[in-house]
């Protein structure tokens, strides 16, 4: 069973209605012209109902006048109330009159007269359900009407719009005229009749309408051939009236392409019976004779919003057919619309999964658009009925769906970040990784990156020494205001472990400048700590220890190492190590950071000295090795005496030893002039240091 709510259908009619307020059918003239009951022809000729004597002379008048069929939206289910019959039954009169009134003509009989004299159909009203008249009459057998329909296909005639009962016109008239044909529509739950039937079902009969009867009598055809579709179970595909094929839908209706109304379409009754009209205004023409009076409740809606005489929808029906200007939708119609919903979700879907809010909303858009121009484009051009809302709502819906899914995604994308990464960089950092998940490679990946190692001198010893809340005080203050430090340059934390510091630059996000940030960053690092153990020497007399910090770049792996259960991202190395390793150097060389040349060469303006090619424990190569002046201990050498010293150092300059011991004599504090004077007073020349311990 197909489901086709309620909302859906008002959409899809709301296309239709729009459709034609844009585009109109352009009036052709092939001779429809309705004969109209106004108000006008009531006030000239009397109250409806007319007697039938005067409906003959208007019959009569319509034939003489070159009317080549004629149907008639009125109902003529009683006898008439002025027939001397019905006056003699109703009026108290003496028998004379009785037998005169007896004597003269029945208008009844007048007016069967006339409707057998030519083409002409008249207009019976069905009904079903609750609406069934219960004193309606039982319809004619099939045999004893007008007309035959045949049908092709077992389900031609199944989809069809079924009525339980006919209100049909009093029997003299009836078998007195050539065609007999349904007056209803089916209108919409708004209103709107936007259908016409051709053929319907009543007490199992398929009946023809006023139109379809009016397209056979023209024709002198005898048969309705109902054409199903080739699916069965699929309703009717087009009506055969006569040699006419009318395309229609599964329902056997038409959809009315309504045309403006210029007045020269329609004549008052009251004209034709005076005779007033020009011989060309009724001759060869269809004529369908009805109402607009509003006293007489005939009054329709069309799509165009305006209100009509329920005659004009048949005139409508009957010119486009005539015309060859029917809309129509195609068996084809639903197969497109579901290939294009489905390939407009599924494009819809890519564009919200990989592109930016803005940028898919408004794909989104422009898809929707384009499946809406192409329906007009059918429309206005083929007079197709495609139905845009079932493709357009399916993308709508895909787009909504993607993007609260898309959303709710990025939420917890979102709350993973900050969860992960705000114990390893700064808030601000958190937020640019949470704008740019895409930046963020977890996985693992290997790439260059620079890192700072400190330590505090003595830790262990100091800790022991110290009340146990006073010692987690200070170790806290010192360590907030050094991971500060790291995040205010940029830094992401790698670990704390006790009093030591790992941060690494350039991971997770990548940054050009990681050298110099890490150099800034220690320095500043430096200097804070050298502060702080004057404040805590101060205030607390305690005796802080001295931090010691290397600096190092190299290509580590970076990534998530904490397994399935535990996110610790962090990098991994000989970069790492050798960081740590020139950390600890400091306490064997007495200085107080010490900074490599792989990091030192991306800091252009960093005054510098070197303290020597080191060959660390276990390694095979040495590695250069520089101390930023910044952070040098007071009294320490000035640079040019200091580098004349390294440069004869290097070259293994005779005079070595004198200079060293010269700047010695004079500057008795400075670190690395006591480690290379003491190295070449054991005979050790040249700058590569061999250090024993890690």
């Amino acid at each position: 069973m197909v489901v086709d709510p309620a909302a859906l259908q008002g959409l899809r009619n709301a296309q239709f209605d729009q459709f034609q307020r844009w585009q109109p059918r352009p009036r052709a003239d092939v001779g429809v012209v309705v004969v109209d009951i106004d108000e006008a022809s009531l006030r000239k000729l009397g109250q409806w109902p007319w007697p039938r004597s005067q409906l003959a002379t208007l019959l009569d008048a319509l034939r003489q006048q070159g009317a080549a069929v004629v149907g008639l939206d009125i109902l003529l289910l009683e006898p008439d109330r002025t027939a001397p019959q019905t006056v003699v039954q109703q009026w108290q009169v003496s028998n004379a009159v009785r037998q005169v009134l007896r004597a003269l003509p029945d208008p009844d009989a007048r007016l069967a007269r006339s409707l057998s004299e030519g083409p002409l159909v008249l207009g019976m009203v069905l009904a079903q359900g609750t609406h069934a008249d219960p004193s309606a009459e039982q319809f004619p057998a099939a045999g004893t009407l007008p007309f035959r329909v045949l049908q092709m296909g077992e389900s031609a005639a199944q989809q069809l719009h079924t009525f339980d009962s006919a209100s049909l016109p009093l029997p003299v008239l009836r078998q007195a005229a050539p065609g007999l044909g349904a007056l209803n529509f089916v209108a919409d739950a708004d209103g709107v009749v936007r259908r016409v039937p051709l053929v319907v079902t009543a007490q199992g009969q398929v009946l023809p309408s006023l139109v379809a009867e009016m397209l056979r009598l023209a024709q002198g055809a005898q048969n309705y051939l109902l054409q199903g579709t080739p699916a069965p179970g699929e309703g009717l595909q087009a009506v055969r009236i006569g040699s006419l094929p009318v395309a229609t839908t599964a329902q056997g209706e038409v959809w009315v392409h309504y045309s403006e109304q210029p007045a020269q379409g329609m004549v008052p009754a009251w004209q034709v019976l005076a005779g007033t009209l020009p011989p060309s205004a009724l001759a060869g023409k269809w004529v369908l004779v009805g109402t607009s009076a509003q006293g007489l409740m005939d009054l329709r809606t069309n799509p165009m919003g305006q209100v009509m005489p329920g005659v004009l929808a048949h005139a409508q029906a009957l010119e486009q057919i005539l015309a060859g200007q029917s809309l129509q939708r195609p068996a084809w119609a639903l197969a497109l619309e579901t290939v294009v919903a489905v390939l407009g979700c599924l494009l819809v879907a890519g564009l919200a999964a990989t592109a930016r809010v803005g940028v898919s909303a408004a794909g989104t858009a422009v898809l929707t658009g384009v499946v809406g121009w192409g329906a007009w484009w059918a429309f206005s051009r083929g007079q197709l009925l495609l139905h845009a809302w079932t493709p357009m709502l399916g993308m709508l819906a895909t787009f909504l769906l993607c993007s609260v899914q898309r959303h709710l995604r990025t939420e917890r994308q979102q709350r993973w970040i900050r969860d992960a990464f705000s114990r390893y960089v700064s808030p601000n950092r958190v937020q640019h990784l949470v704008d740019h998940p895409e930046q963020l490679a977890l996985g693992g990946q290997r790439q260059e990156c620079s890192f700072i190692f400190t330590d505090l001198a003595d830790f262990t010893p100091m800790m022991e020494s110290i009340e146990a809340a006073r010692a987690v005080q200070l170790l806290n203050g010192y360590l907030d205001r050094m991971v500060a430090i790291a995040f205010a340059h940029g830094g992401t934390l790698d670990r704390i472990m006790g009093d030591a510091v790992a941060v690494v630059f350039s991971a997770p996000l990548v940054q050009p400048d990681h050298r110099a940030r890490a150099v800034r960053c220690a320095l500043e690092m430096n200097a804070f700590a050298i502060d702080y153990a004057e404040t805590v020497r101060v205030q607390h007399g305690i005796a802080w220890g001295q931090t010691r910090i290397g600096v190092h770049t190299g290509k580590v792996i970076v990534g998530n190492f904490g397994g399935s259960s535990l996110f610790d991202y962090r990098a991994l190395g000989d970069a790492v190590n050798t960081a740590a390793r020139l950390e600890g150097v400091n306490k064997q060389l007495g200085t107080r950071m010490c900074v490599s040349i792989d990091t030192l060469s991306g800091c252009k303006d960093l005054a510098a000295r070197p303290v020597g090619h080191l060959l660390l424990k276990g390694k095979t190569q040495a590695l250069e090795v520089w101390e930023p002046l910044a952070a040098q201990a007071p009294g320490g050498t000035p640079l040019e005496a200091y580098l004349q010293a390294y440069r004869a150092l290097a070259v293994h300059d005779a005079q070595s030893l004198a200079m060293w011991q010269a700047l010695a004599q004079h500057y008795p504090d400075d670190p690395l002039v006591a480690l290379h004077t003491q190295r070449l007073q054991r005979g050790e020349t040249g700058v590569q240091v061999v250090l024993d311990e890690k």
